[in-house]
């Protein structure tokens, strides 16, 4: 399944802030964990994860510090900040918002026979 970009957009803050709220980790393990959640159907790019950690340190919702872990190679791991655990609030606030609307939309429709695409021409 392709999930639209703007919809991989939207929801980068709330799942980077989520998973740092759960414990600090560097770019490429934040990579790995966005994948296994979304069971593969998420597939992030480093272009799209360290962009949004830099504004994310900007903003102040996170920080970061470089460490090298023993018989590892250095890495920059990233912690949320209280001002980042606040901003996860208010993101969980305005998903769920969004969420329940979706499915009271959906719920309406359900009765709804799906269309079907039109048939190809031999």
């Amino acid at each position: 399944m392709h999930i639209a970009k703007d919809l991989v957009a939207a929801s980068a803050t709330p799942l980077v802030l989520g998973i740092l709220a759960e414990e600090e980790s560097y770019g490429y393990a934040i990579l790995k964990e966005i994948s296994d959640r979304s069971g593969g159907r998420l597939e992030w790019t480093e272009g799209l994860l360290y962009p949004l950690l830099h504004r994310l340190e900007r903003l102040g919702h996170v920080e970061s510090s470089w460490r090298t872990p023993e018989g590892g190679r250095r890495r920059k791991y990233y912690a949320i900040t209280e001002e980042g655990l606040r901003e996860l609030a208010e993101q969980r606030k305005q998903w769920a918002a969004v969420t329940d609307a979706l499915q009271d939309v959906w719920k309406a429709t359900r009765a709804l026979a799906p269309v079907a695409p039109p048939a190809l021409e031999a």
